[in-house]
């Protein structure tokens, strides 16, 4: 007996050293953590089970049959975050670089396949070269089996990926079809080509940095959602982050506990809104100040600004946030604006997150780089992102809301269903200049008739009472009251029923 647990113990101290000390201290040399060591940064103390430990790979081509190292690049089990269970995989850039062979593609997809039966999340720690080229369509095969898993969970339990190193060529393609995605500044990338081989093709000379770094990602292309300094740091926001997201889409979110009254009244907020319309304020105090403690976790900030998504609570329940934010482009929507805030609504409405968003939109931002781009069909993504929710719908227009932006953000006619205006806002077709040089195009030679025209219209439309006197305003509130506004709404809409038609699935404007 005593020699079988020995030999066990021999087994599994050669899987914990995986590639060897060398290449251990190689891994810190670049200032990251190893597979094994991000996972203890991640999960609770102690609450690390492992599977498939002992897994090795059966390739006997290039001399591959000589090279086996338990485990196989890849580090896969369950554990709990802040008592939660998570299922995660961590790639081992000391074991073959990581690459993914077949079995190490069964590893994860193992943990995926539990996950969605037991209804928890999936954690991907992603620290790869790629595919192992000795195992040739093998290996293929087994990034099209993860792709596979990927789809089948999305919507029924949340998928995060944590990009920790290299994830390039098919490999980017499972963290892209996942929630959300970390990145690490400086030590993490993402391409489907590298600079070598753009070079070749193109004679275009780009930095691995400049093509798929960290900020490249939380910036220009929104692949990435969030930029972190190093591991420590993205695993810790990590652990954070899973705190606001329901298990599956049959559980709610957690409640926290919260010493925040639910009728907190915030006086500040009567004075937010500038007497000059065209003057911006920031809409991250509004959003504070209506969360409990504050508390926000912003998702893609540093990409399409004029818009703000991300998550908080109200009496400890799990909200997701939109608003237009007046600080950046006047708040107006645009084509990166509205993929941002479609892909997070949708996300929200997967797992039965209500929705709270503010409004102050002027409108569609104009230009030909806008329209040869496709606004037009990135706008309906989020105009079909809300129409399609079912979770509760809570709306607060703060100043503006004109145009067809108005409908877009969640209006009374896409099934909002508590739909309230500060004083302050003014919902119109448009701008009253804009429309009084459309409506009275003859008088515009006359600058006193304009300007009457102009007043005449601003004290028609510049206010909520039209939209309210028709019903498509549920309440013009005291701008001090709308956190506790908010608080009854949730309460009232927590037995919300709404289905939409029986279909297989929608087709959203891609």
């Amino acid at each position: 007996m005593s020699a079988n647990i020995a030999e066990m113990e021999r087994r599994r101290e050669a899987a914990r050293l995986g590639g060897g000390q060398k290449r251990i201290d190689a891994q810190h040399a670049k200032g990251k953590l190893t597979a094994r060591e991000r996972l203890d940064v991640l999960l609770d103390e102690g609450s690390f089970e492992e599977v498939d430990a002992y897994v090795e790979h059966d390739c006997i081509d290039f001399g591959m049959e000589t090279q086996k190292i338990p485990g196989d690049g890849v580090v896969t089990g369950s554990g709990t975050i802040n008592g939660r269970l998570v299922f995660v995989f961590s790639q081992d850039f000391t074991v073959f670089g990581g690459s993914l062979s077949k079995r190490h593609a069964e590893k994860i997809c193992k943990v995926m396949d539990t996950a969605m039966k037991v209804g928890a999340p999936v954690i991907g720690l992603n620290d790869s070269g790629g595919a192992r080229i000795q195992e040739g369509v093998a290996s293929l095969g087994g990034y099209a089996e993860v792709f596979q898993r990927n789809v089948l969970a999305s919507g029924v339990v949340p998928q995060i990926s944590l990009i920790m190193g290299p994830c390039a060529g098919g490999a980017v393609y499972s963290p892209a079809m996942t929630d959300f995605i970390f990145m690490v500044k400086d030590s993490s990338y993402m391409f489907v080509t590298g600079p070598d081989v753009v070079k070749t093709v193109t004679n275009e000379v780009v930095t691995q940095e400049e093509l798929g770094g960290a900020i490249t990602h939380t910036t220009k292309t929104s692949v990435a959602d969030l930029a972190y300094e190093n591991d420590v740091e993205a695993l810790l926001a990590t652990r954070r982050f899973f705190d606001f997201l329901p298990l599956s889409n049959r559980e709610e979110g957690p409640t926290l506990p919260t010493s925040d009254p639910w009728d907190r009244l915030e006086n500040s907020l009567d004075t937010l809104i500038p007497d000059n319309a065209n003057q911006p304020y920031d809409m991250h105090e509004v959003i504070t100040k209506v969360l409990d403690e504050g508390d926000f976790f912003e998702i893609q900030p540093a990409h399409a600004g004029n818009i703000i998504c991300g998550f908080g609570r109200v009496e400890g329940r799990t909200v997701g946030l939109v608003a237009n934010q007046p600080m950046v482009l006047a708040g107006v929507l645009d084509i990166n604006s509205s993929k941002k805030a479609a892909r997070f609504v949708r996300f929200c409405d997967a797992f039965e997150i209500p929705i709270i968003t503010f409004v102050d939109v002027p409108g569609f931002l104009p230009g030909t780089a806008q329209e040869l781009g496709g606004i037009i069909k990135h706008g309906a993504k989020l105009l079909f992102a809300y129409a399609e929710a079912t979770v509760p719908k809570i709306t607060v227009i703060t100043r503006k809301a004109y145009g067809g932006a108005y409908d877009v953000m969640a209006s009374k006619h896409l099934r909002g269903d508590l739909n309230y205006a500060w004083p302050t806002a003014e919902i119109a077709v448009m701008g009253a200049k804009g429309a009084v040089e459309i409506i009275f195009r003859s008088e515009k030679d006359d600058p006193a008739k304009i300007a009457e025209r102009t007043k005449e219209y601003e004290d028609r439309f510049a206010n909520p009472f039209v939209a309210a006197q028709r019903g498509y305003i549920d309440e013009v509130i005291h701008p001090h009251s709308t956190r506790r506004r908010i608080a009854l709404g949730l309460r009232k809409l927590r037995t919300k029923s709404l289905e939409n038609p029986w279909k297989k699935h929608d087709n959203i404007p891609l």
